[in-house]
């Protein structure tokens, strides 16, 4: 007898001893510790990468190296990716997101590592992103192998992706609370007493980790000097609205470039244009280079020597004016450089981006409102709280910007024009942009899945899962008679007409022939291509479960024939549709 391996008695034992709530509770611990040291080590690569180039340039003069950076980085990415990988290595966020509504979470393994490795080239060369998308993206591949190698079901999976997800953002943000918010807006988790304790201890477990390595200072310190004054109120509304309009052209800014290369065939021609491109916008304005951490930093303590130093425009440091088409010119720009950095073949995220943006578009407002002798608002409040409306803006998830700014500055005495700016900011942008950048490519393929239980299980339903064979097939040639013989066999009142070489030409229903059928000197003299019709609807093999549900909602059929490029496959019953989407809805929703 073959003796089971190590892991199989692992698995047997742990079935008769440690329930599922506890397995995964375990699971979000160690996928929080598993996702703390990847940030961290993410975090330190790019540190050691830009130093190494950046170390001995001089502040006052322009450097020509920031042509070519991006470049030499972006390539050294793509070559990883084609000849070592040879798989694709996608966004961190969409990815997730896709193999959570299309894949039954599943992640491919090179993901615990691909993105550590491309991300560090991408942006310590200066490549314009961040670095929580390749965070999330590795946590959220060793949370679902983790899954796979125990084997668990689809919703416990799902469960380990949001902690890794949720581990994630906790360690390179140090912000514990906003990452289980996080999880529930983006990550689009339901947040129940079953999900809840996995993510409480992946998130705690994560920014420890983040502390032990990285140390305990928040990520961007800030020291609220005054507090929120009601007269101030107008301006907060205002900027809410400011953000959320450059929160959408971000999001359309950020997709148009992304269509445009896509019509680029060939990679290195993406890497060429991507590379220079991005190489001449950070020569103008070395703000942009890399994930602009020490930017915003910079900018929140109202230091604004960044925007000037390295650059043309050094000499210019103490115009006012100046620094205001710099602000200006870096928020444009900034949404420009992140999606060439994509499109050339470059890894990242795009939070780092949208914070960036976020603090220079507060600067910007506040600055405007005192130039225009309206009010000496606080520059650095509205800076930070910029921020929270970018965040709020571009991700679609107002929650995570009013929680994620506060925890990782500190600055909870801002919490209500926070709330106040965040939300106008998402509802300005709700206007234009139903989806963020993350989501709209899945929701316009129908693959998204939302906090909407009945479009989730829809989403997850599949057409070629549903197929039942057991319907009988004629030819079209053939007779009544040879149709009756079919009939007797068959416990379907519903039988297929297709040709010798199984493309599909019609149905037969017994009621349309019941009166005929008893006639015998018909059978030799009537043929099933007189008799067949074509339905008025069928299915494709692809089709999304939605557009399913939605032609059974719109006609009286029953069963509907599925088609594969005019082939035919078999039939769908409203039945098995109903009886496995309420199975599949309970299951959603046991607690």
């Amino acid at each position: 007898m073959k003796k089971k391996s190590l892991l199989a008695r692992f698995l047997i034992w742990r079935l008769k001893h440690v329930s599922d709530r506890q397995f995964i509770s375990f699971l979000g611990i160690l996928i929080g510790i598993t996702s703390g040291i990847a940030a961290v080590v993410i975090k330190n690569s790019v540190h050691f990468i830009s130093s190494l180039l950046q170390g001995t340039f001089e502040l006052e003069y322009a450097n020509f190296l920031y042509m070519i950076y991006p470049t030499i980085g972006i390539s050294v990415a793509v070559i990883f990716i084609k000849y070592i990988i040879k798989r694709p290595v996608r966004h961190g966020i969409p990815n997730v997101l896709h193999s959570i509504s299309k894949n039954n979470g599943q992640i491919n393994t090179h993901n615990m590592f691909s993105s550590v490795v491309t991300s560090a080239f991408t942006v310590g060369f200066g490549g314009s992103v961040g670095l929580e998308g390749p965070t999330v993206a590795t946590g959220a591949a060793i949370g679902s192998n983790i899954g796979r190698l125990f084997h668990l079901n689809y919703k416990q999976t799902t469960l380990l992706l949001a902690c890794a997800c949720t581990g994630a953002m906790a360690a390179i943000f140090k912000a514990p609370i906003a990452a289980i918010v996080f999880a529930m807006e983006v990550i689009m988790l339901d947040l129940t007493m079953y999900s809840l304790v996995p993510l409480l201890l992946a998130s705690s477990s994560a920014v420890l980790t983040s502390y032990f390595f990285l140390g305990m200072d928040v990520l961007y310190p800030f020291d609220v000097e005054n507090g929120f004054d009601l007269k101030d109120l107008p301006y907060y509304i205002v900027l809410g609205i400011f953000t959320g309009l450059i929160a959408t052209y971000f999001t359309k800014m950020y997709m148009y470039i992304q269509a445009l290369f896509d019509r680029i065939g060939k990679a290195y021609l993406k890497l060429l244009i991507g590379g220079l491109s991005l190489g001449m916008i950070i020569f103008f304005f070395p703000s942009l280079y890399g994930e602009g951490y020490h930017g915003i930093n910079a900018s929140l303590s109202g230091d604004y020597s960044y925007l000037f130093n390295n650059s043309l425009f050094y000499s210019f440091s103490e115009n006012f004016w100046v620094l205001l088409i710099l602000l200006s010119l870096v928020i444009f720009f900034k949404v420009i450089a992140a999606s060439i950095t994509f499109g050339a073949g470059g890894i990242g995220g795009i939070f780092a981006p949208t914070l960036f943006m976020g603090v220079n578009a507060g600067v910007l407002f506040a600055k405007l409102v005192h130039a225009l002798g309206l009010r000496n608002i606080e520059v650095n409040n509205f800076a930070l709280i910029g921020m929270g409306g970018m965040i709020a803006g571009v991700l679609h998830a107002p929650l995570t910007g009013l929680f994620l700014i506060a925890d990782i500055s500190g600055g909870y005495q801002l919490f209500v024009p926070l709330m106040i700016t965040a939300t106008i900011s998402y509802a300005t942008v709700k206007s234009f942009e139903s989806h963020s950048v993350y989501t709209m490519q899945l929701a316009r393929r129908k693959e998204l899945m939302t906090h909407d239980k009945d479009q989730n299980v829809l989403s997850l339903m599949r057409v070629t899962r549903l197929i039942e064979k057991n319907f009988n097939t004629i030819n079209s040639d053939a007779t009544l008679g040879d149709l009756v013989k079919v009939i007797a066999k068959s416990q379907r009142n519903l039988f297929i007409v297709i040709d010798d070489e199984n493309n599909f030409e019609g149905i037969v229903k017994l009621d349309d022939i019941r009166e005929i059928m008893f006639q015998p000197d018909k059978y030799d003299v009537m043929f099933v291509r007189d008799l067949m019709i074509m339905p008025t609807v069928v299915i494709q093999h692809d089709e999304s479960m939605a557009d399913v549900a939605r032609k059974y909602q719109y006609s009286d059929k029953f069963n509907m024939v599925v088609l594969q490029d005019g082939k035919y496959l078999g039939c769908v019953s409203r039945a098995q549709i109903f009886s496995t989407y309420r199975r599949m809805l309970k299951h959603f929703s046991e607690d």
